[in-house]
């Protein structure tokens, strides 16, 4: 699964792969995997972005619509 949200709001908030993989604690080349589909999106993960993004993991992962 290709995590387009995490990108788009990646990309939204002007934000660099470095600055969310160092937010994570993982490296740069894992975050940009995450962001393509090539690995999972831990759910640890998945929350930790949600609530930097102030949204819901659903929303974060596609899941809903709503914010």
């Amino acid at each position: 699964m290709i995590f387009e949200r995490v990108r788009n709001l990646r990309e939204d908030n002007d934000k660099k792969q470095r600055e969310l993989a160092e937010y994570l604690n993982v490296s740069q080349n894992t975050y940009s995997q995450y962001e393509t589909g090539v690995i999972a999106l831990s759910a640890e993960n998945a929350v930790k972005l949600a609530k930097f993004y102030n949204v819901s993991v659903d929303y974060l992962l596609g899941v809903s619509d709503k914010k």
